[in-house]
């Protein structure tokens, strides 16, 4: 079987997107990466492209949204995290607005979304408002979703992660 050439891109600002795409580099050949790094900064050579990101609104960041729409005829893994999680269909519709922005040349291969901590500022935000008399009814849901994403993506979403690429 003919390996084939691979480029990583990911859009991390908390680091979650860049752990998880660091997970892949370490699953795959490393003499087969074209290209490792932050999507804004390359034009993928390779026909098979892992890219990852984070959400943003219940999408992909805007620079991930923007590379997705210059992209044609490549087989496309997508991965992201989350601040979000514990339900496999608020992930899916996640990803299946991330494919809305692929151009229909280009094939999905795989996909990979799970958890990823949030930084401490939100968590700060939601205390504010809790002091607030008139404050959203679903306060302390969003307070303790933020503490069960503090440890992810942990060990247990990169082994998910690497058999995910591996299939």
């Amino acid at each position: 079987m003919k390996r084939e050439n691979y480029s990583i891109l990911f859009s991390s600002v908390t680091g979650n997107t860049k752990k998880l795409a660091d997970a892949i580099r370490e699953t795959l050949p490393e003499e087969d990466c074209d290209y490792f790094g932050e999507s804004g900064a390359a034009e993928p050579v390779s026909e098979l492209l892992y890219i990852g990101f984070w959400t943003d609104r219940g999408n992909a960041d805007k620079t991930t949204l923007e590379l997705l729409g210059k992209l044609k005829n490549k087989r496309i893994f997508l991965f992201g995290t989350a601040g979000f999680g514990g339900s496999e269909a608020y992930f899916q519709g996640i990803l299946g607005r991330v494919r809305q922005s692929i151009d229909a040349s280009n094939t999905v291969v795989g996909t990979y979304m799970c958890q990823g901590r949030m930084p401490q500022t939100v968590r700060e935000r939601y205390l504010k408002m809790k002091e607030q008399p008139e404050h959203p009814t679903n306060l302390e849901a969003l307070i303790e979703n933020f503490d069960r994403a503090l440890p992810h993506p942990d060990a247990e979403d990169l082994e998910r992660l690497r058999k995910a690429v591996l299939s």
